[in-house]
């Protein structure tokens, strides 16, 4: 099986509360649509440093995260992330990996949409057996 990408979009979860408050204008949240690496072996969302700076997460606290290559690196950890595919939505936390490093969009937040990846096609999709809205298990 390859590289599985999806596009998605990413917004400050944040600015959408103070939307919802009417304390900013709805034109004033701050959002992207990213194409990101579907990655089953990372648990979390990361993004890079160039999509921090433009989308202005609010840092909670610093982690360290072992990359691919063996590495292990102090990363930012943000949260208020609000993420969108299709029909699903989650808010979470991501890690800041440095410099223009590859997002990536982990099993957690896979997980809480109810999304799988389809093997034959290579393509991230809403789970078939629930369609229409994200079902957990809670066992």
């Amino acid at each position: 099986m390859g590289l599985v990408y999806a596009d998605i979009e990413l917004i400050n979860g944040f600015d959408l509360e103070l939307a919802r408050r009417h304390m900013i204008g709805e034109e004033e949240v701050k959002r992207m649509p990213i194409n990101i690496l579907v990655d089953t072996g990372s648990y979390m969302l990361a993004i890079n440093e160039s999509i921090q700076e433009q989308l202005q997460f609010p840092v909670v606290e610093k982690r360290k995260a072992q990359l691919a290559n063996g590495h292990i690196v102090e990363c930012d950890v943000v949260s208020s992330v609000e993420l969108r595919f299709k029909n699903r939505q989650t808010t979470c936390r991501a890690m800041i990996l440095p410099g223009d490093a590859e997002p990536l969009l982990g099993a957690i937040p896979l997980e809480d949409m109810d999304v799988l990846i389809h093997p034959l096609r290579q393509e991230l999709i809403v789970n078939p057996e629930h369609p229409y809205f994200a079902q957990m298990k809670m066992k």
